[in-house]
């Protein structure tokens, strides 16, 4: 079975974000880069495919020669080989087109991306990428098992979750539940060394619009001061709480 894991390369949840030209892009200065957590968890379980069924595990990522580390840390937590293509993955559409292509020329039998990225939280590409290449989709994937050339799969819906059964090829919007937290692998340093020594294929992006562009980007509104009302003032509580809170 040869498995292709989406790759994003996005902020750290703890680091500071800042932004220039006008507030239209994103400042990277000081910013520390991780594999997107949904990907990481679609990553994990493709590597348990490796393991159990002698799966191979291809990871590809659209971006610059700065999103490498993420790529090599893909590498040392197991997978086989990687893929970078070489363009700004500015909108969702060119991504899922460059992904697209890949997936088409290599003849994967299973492709595992995250539901969505953490930076952007747009939700598209796995679905956009099905489209396009007119395969089986399954997104809000929680639990994936692959029998020959059969697979189910467990999906989150509202109040609940569904069993679907379909068959590969298959794309897969994964998100936590593919594994748990625990089960994520840090790699250790023989798996550092040896990733210096896979494969890191980069390919030219082929032509494809982009449909979308940001505009500008706005901080959420900073939280407003405390006010402390003593518990014999219930009165002023209840003002507040009504009128300028608007909870009640």
């Amino acid at each position: 079975m040869k498995i292709l894991v989406c790759i994003s390369h996005v902020p750290d949840t703890t680091s500071k974000i800042n932004f220039t030209n006008g507030d239209s892009e994103f400042d990277t200065n000081g910013v520390q880069f991780v594999i997107n957590p949904n990907d990481e968890f679609g990553l994990t379980r493709a590597i348990w495919f490796q393991e159990q069924q002698g799966a191979n595990v291809t990871v590809v990522n659209v971006g610059g020669p700065d999103t490498e580390p993420t790529l090599r840390k893909a590498l040392a937590i197991g997978a086989n080989e990687a893929i970078r293509i070489n363009a700004n993955p500015t909108d969702g559409f060119f991504v899922a087109k460059q992904l697209a292509e890949v997936i088409k020329t290599g003849g994967y039998d299973l492709v595992i991306a995250g539901k969505e990225s953490l930076d952007y939280n747009g939700g598209m590409v796995p679905g956009m990428i099905a489209g396009i290449l007119g395969m089986n989709f399954v997104n809000s994937c929680t639990e994936l098992n692959i029998d020959g050339t059969t697979a189910k799969a467990s999906r989150e819906i509202d109040g609940g979750k569904e069993i679907v059964s379909t068959t590969l090829p298959l794309i897969v919007g994964g998100q936590k539940g593919l594994v748990e937290e625990k089960d994520l692998r840090i790699p250790n340093m023989r798996g550092i060394m040896t990733a210096r020594t896979k494969a890191l294929t980069i390919l030219e992006p082929i032509s494809a619009a982009s449909e979308t562009k940001a505009i500008k980007f706005e901080k959420p509104a900073a939280k407003s001061a405390v006010k402390l009302i003593s518990p014999d003032n219930l009165d002023e509580l209840i003002n507040l709480l009504h009128n300028e809170a608007k909870v009640i």
